[in-house]
């Protein structure tokens, strides 16, 4: 099974009221950091057949808009099991009711995700093996009677630093006669 862990994109600066606070929506750059991620995944030809978000606001739109940007046609997932002060004690009964799914999407924050993502991976030995920054996409093959290891991890700086030497490298093209 093949998990990917979603950090929420940027949201700007957290509220002191908690209420407030699980309204707070993405800000200019964690939408275009859901664009960056969307498409590279996209390119990748990333399919998702479950696709979780907890229910906190930046997390369901960095999930409604990676989810259109793959072409993602299911349901929305409302879990708090991915909320940012979840434990791993509730996170690992959800992994196991989607373990015969070929690929899920797991969309949230920290510090919880990064948790969950180190812990499959470490196979328990750590809680702090992966860090997820904001509108980070980890990939993780687990295996749900074995162990999980981190295939590749993508930040949107990275994936925008991509983007923009491959448009200053790219040559125009001409004929030749």
């Amino acid at each position: 099974m093949i998990v990917y862990f979603l950090r929420h994109a940027s949201a700007g600066q957290p509220r002191s009221n908690a209420t407030r606070d699980a309204r707070r929506p993405l800000d200019k750059e964690g939408i275009e950091q859901c664009g960056y991620i969307g498409r590279s995944l996209a390119g990748m030809d990333t399919q998702v057949d479950v696709m979780l978000s907890s229910p906190l606001k930046r997390a369901t739109q960095t999930a409604s808009l990676v989810a259109n940007e793959i072409g993602y046609e299911g349901k929305l997932i409302f879990s708090p099991e991915l909320a940012g002060d979840a434990m791993f004690a509730a996170f690992r009964p959800l992994l196991d009711k989607y373990a015969n799914q070929e690929a899920i999407m797991l969309v949230g924050h920290n510090p919880s995700l990064s948790q969950f993502a180190s812990l499959l991976v470490s196979g328990g030995a750590s809680d702090k093996a992966v860090y997820l920054r904001k509108g980070t996409v980890a990939r993780v093959e687990w295996d749900t009677r074995k162990s999980a290891s981190l295939q590749w991890c993508l930040t949107p700086k990275l994936v925008r630093s991509i983007y923009e030497t491959a448009a200053k490298s790219s040559r125009p093209k001409t004929a030749r006669k």
